[in-house]
């Protein structure tokens, strides 16, 4: 078994010219992020699929229990003045999951591509920007950069800067490490399962050799952490740090 590092695959480039970027390629990342995105819309489409209000059905209230959790978590640390948060961190933690998860199918997580929680981080941060200057007035916000001496304005610009950088690697290094390890797991267990059946003699040994027994069941165990504890924590995270963040900056 072999551990690719090579990153994500590119299927085929588009003839289309990206400013600053060049072509337009068509990444695996990109594309398990549309699958990603697609099995979400389904699945919100068929538990919001014939709604109730008496009677309802097991669909209905899994679907009802969600909604209540977001609501609670988004109120719960922020107020009730960013209620309006609550599609946004809901969609945010849905595609994280989901991201995180879709490797136990064979897919390549799009969170294991840096460009995937960059483009979240930058997202947070213009909302978290924006917050600022709604709260202080553009005015404020700069004069902000300047507390408490003028002279710590440069680190108080890293500083700033440094938020989207933190957030995007802190999940993303999660992730990716959580993808190697289980890598390097799988090519150590097939080293061992063929040092261990060829001591077998005869063909039998030749035969059994080539088949990575050991691979099965064992890496099913570090998949629960690595797979299904981390990935769901390091989305937890990832939006609590969001609701934080944007909560700080409405009170600063």
């Amino acid at each position: 078994m072999e551990l690719d590092i090579s990153g994500a695959r590119i299927f085929f480039t588009l003839p289309i010219d990206v400013p600053v970027l060049g072509p337009l390629r068509i990444s695996e990342t990109m594309v398990v992020s549309w699958i990603v995105m697609i099995l979400i819309t389904g699945l919100c489409i068929w538990l919001t699929h014939d709604l109730k209000e008496e009677n309802i059905s097991k669909r209905q209230a899994v679907a009802e229990l969600i909604v209540e959790k977001a609501n609670s978590f988004v109120i719960g640390n922020m107020g009730e003045k960013f209620r309006y948060l609550i599609p946004f961190v809901a969609a945010l933690f849905a595609t994280s999951v989901v991201s995180n998860l879709i490797s136990l199918i064979g897919l390549r997580s799009p969170t294991a591509d840096l460009s995937t929680e960059a483009a979240w981080a930058v997202v947070v941060f213009i909302m978290i920007t924006a917050q600022k200057i709604k709260t202080s007035g553009f005015g404020g916000y700069l004069k902000g950069f300047t507390t408490p001496i003028a002279v710590m304005t440069p680190f108080n610009i890293l500083s700033e800067l440094a938020t989207p950088v933190s957030m995007a690697c802190r999940h993303f290094g999660n992730i990716l490490s959580g993808v190697v390890i289980n890598g390097l797991i799988y090519g150590a267990l097939a080293v061992a399962s063929s040092a261990l059946l060829g001591l077998i003699p005869g063909a039998l040994g030749d035969v059994l050799s080539k088949i990575p027994i050991l691979d099965v069941g064992v890496p099913a165990i570090t998949s629960v952490y690595f797979d299904w504890f981390s990935g769901v924590m390091q989305a937890f995270i990832f939006c609590m740090l969001t609701v934080m963040y944007i909560a700080n900056a409405a009170e600063e």
